[in-house]
């Protein structure tokens, strides 16, 4: 099986020609995602024929073989791939992705006809706790919802942008804080009935934002596309920041734009890694 290996801001994926092959992807994705074993990754990302009149599917799996609905960083890698490999027109100013969490649409950065990054429309989020979803009996916008977790309490706000995010703005430096111990916890927690990932965010300035992210079925990983839409929301409705936000990860940095009604705009780069043939 041939595969790609990319990453957006260090949120790496392997990348699969799905129009190719059609494989058991949940166990493809647990093997090559094993960083000791397999070729490391945060999962496995498979470009596939979409089943309706978008130019492109995206099937996302996490490193533990779950099908995750959205990834904001693996879908302008996906449409980088999918152009390299002529799955798409090279010269679309815009290309559609259907996934689990809709069609969206990809604008490409060129530089030299080489992508190197693109913007991309990740919708409207959704606020309403039951259709994040959260359990915590109220269908009003939650964001100071407060949770002991190994004597930590959290004030934690939820965003779905597709896909579910509980975030914490915290004093504390976001490199001291023990998420290896904290993120399963919160992941795993019975107020999420589909998981949850989970970020921790220090506030730098109105417009600069450091994050870290627990990923639901990956861990901790270097950044999270959907996790900084989540977390730029969370922040503009809290009244921390009023315009576009730069939110500085692990792996690098991504910009988010939105307006505090419509939709959020995700950007940010993309690299290939290396190519390889997996027996």
């Amino acid at each position: 099986m041939k595969f790609t290996k990319m990453h957006g801001a260090g949120n790496d994926y392997v990348y699969v020609n799905g129009f190719e092959y059609d494989l058991d992807w949940k166990h493809i994705s647990q093997t090559v995602s094993d960083r000791h074993k397999g070729i490391g990754a945060d999962g496995l990302i498979v470009a596939c024929p979409s089943s309706n009149n978008s130019d492109l599917k995206m099937r996302m799996f996490n490193a533990d073989g779950s099908e995750g609905e959205m990834c904001g960083n693996g879908i302008r890698c996906l449409v980088g791939f999918a152009r390299d490999e002529g799955l798409i027109n090279g010269d679309s100013q815009v290309i559609t992705v259907e996934t689990m969490a809709g069609d969206l649409d990809v604008f490409p950065i060129l530089e030299n006809s080489r992508m190197i990054g693109a913007k991309v429309s990740m919708g409207s989020p959704i606020l309403v706790p039951k259709n994040v979803p959260v359990k915590i009996g109220s269908d009003e916008p939650t964001l100071d919802y407060s949770l002991d977790v190994n004597t930590h309490e959290l004030s934690l706000g939820f965003v779905s942008m597709g896909n579910p995010h509980a975030i914490a703005f915290i004093e504390e430096d976001v490199d001291s804080f023990p998420l290896e111990l904290i993120g399963p916890k919160i992941e795993n927690h019975d107020i999420f009935p589909n998981k949850v990932n989970f970020e921790i965010v220090n506030v730098l300035s109105p417009s600069e934002l450091k994050v870290r992210v627990w990923e639901r079925g990956s861990g901790i990983t270097m950044a999270c596309g959907t996790g900084a839409c989540a977390v730029a929301v969370a922040a503009r409705l809290k009244g921390i920041t009023s315009g576009d936000v730069n939110l500085k990860l692990p792996g690098g940095d991504l910009k988010v734009r939105w307006d505090g009604v419509g939709e959020v705009e995700l950007e940010g780069p993309i690299e290939t890694v290396y190519k390889g043939v997996l027996q």
